[in-house]
């Protein structure tokens, strides 16, 4: 629901975004649940304890909120919060969105036709030429690219596009630069692109952050590129979760003794549009369009459970957990309980800390 927040919410919706074991799809479900971040935060310890944590649930203080809002203003930066016109329709549509990100240098740009150009970090000459020069035609025809800021093909992209403009989403703060060789680059995108995080200002991006920031390059995106990619890449996450999210995924086919054209090669033979230019991502833009736009996956209404959720049901589910992801869905017919009841239930072992919800329906164990 599109929708313009007061300063308290907007503080209150970034509070709620930080607060601990709170992810996309929590956050997601407590917003549907509750309406107002101030109602799911203070119902957050509540449900946090029905979830079967016994120590209190680290929520940010009103005054962190501010000092992270200060700490954005002071870089030029803006938060915008899922619900926020100006949030990015593509993002908004993820199922479910980042609940804020931030963003520093020429966010009109993120209104653009946006493709993904993604690859390997130790890439070939080759690579790194093709992937510059498919970039600089993809702006010179009204797109804007989009990239990681990583060494090799993401920095390539970024630099033939620069002109036009470009994207760099970052897994860590909108000032954490990454690798640090690359600050010449970062400042000139801030001043002819756009920095795009869902971190906090100052935050130093850590492992975990970058398969986050994989779905947020993919989001943002109608279509992604490969370059180069071996087997067990980012690039290749970033392409799975393009596909996931319904846009086109198109790889560069490149020579079989080649390793780093191992990933995109197999891209292709499972079916993957094959990108040999521009031009071929021009087609594959034209033909989503033709549809009407992104092949969004939807996302279902939250359903509030007619009763809340007993200590049986959710000992039960937190059972049937295991490390290897398994469908929301799947858990509501082994736990032979109606759905709103499971979801909640779900959501109050992840508030403790017992369960994750990943995007798409997955959830694990922690």
């Amino acid at each position: 629901m599109i929708r313009t927040l007061s300063e308290p919410q907007r503080r209150d919706w970034l509070r709620l975004a930080r607060t601990e074991n709170v992810g996309p799809v929590t956050f997601d479900q407590l917003i549907g649940r509750f309406g107002e971040p101030s109602l799911a935060l203070a119902a957050l310890p509540d449900l946090a304890r029905r979830g079967g944590r016994a120590a209190g649930l680290a929520i940010p203080s009103v005054a962190a909120a501010e000092r992270e809002l200060a700490a954005g203003a002071a870089l030029g930066a803006r938060l915008i919060c899922a619900c926020e016109p100006d949030f990015p329709q593509a993002l908004a549509a993820l199922d479910p969105p980042p609940p804020v990100i931030w963003v520093r240098g020429r966010a009109e740009i993120l209104g653009r036709r946006p493709v993904a150009v993604v690859g390997a970090r130790v890439a070939s000459a080759a690579g790194q030429r093709f992937a510059r020069g498919l970039a600089a035609d993809l702006g010179q025809a009204g797109c804007v690219v989009v990239s990681g800021m990583a060494r090799g093909i993401d920095a390539a992209a970024h630099e033939g596009s620069l002109p036009t403009g470009t994207v760099a989403v970052l897994a860590g703060g909108v000032d954490d630069v990454y690798p640090p060789e690359h600050r010449s680059l970062y400042e000139r995108i801030v001043e002819q692109g756009c920095i795009v995080s869902e971190n906090e200002p100052g935050r130093t991006a850590v492992a975990r952050d970058f398969p986050r920031r994989n779905r947020i390059i993919a989001g943002l995106a109608r279509a992604v590129v490969v370059v180069e990619a071996e087997f067990r890449s980012g690039s290749l996450i970033t392409a799975r979760l393009a596909n996931e999210q319904g846009r086109e995924v198109l790889a560069t086919p490149g020579s079989p003794l080649d390793p780093r054209a191992k990933g995109t090669n197999d891209l292709i033979r499972q079916g993957a549009a094959i990108c040999e230019g521009a031009d071929d991502v021009l087609r594959a833009l034209e033909g989503l369009e033709g549809l009407g736009g992104f092949r969004e996956p939807g996302r279902a209404p939250y359903r509030p459970p007619e009763a809340e959720p007993d200590c049986a049901l959710r000992e039960r589910l937190a059972a049937l957990l295991c490390p290897t992801p398994v469908s929301r869905d799947e858990l509501v017919r082994a736990a032979a309980a109606p759905a709103p009841a499971v979801f909640a239930a779900l959501m109050e072992l992840s508030l403790a800390g017992r369960a994750q919800l990943l995007p798409g329906g997955m959830v694990v164990s922690p």
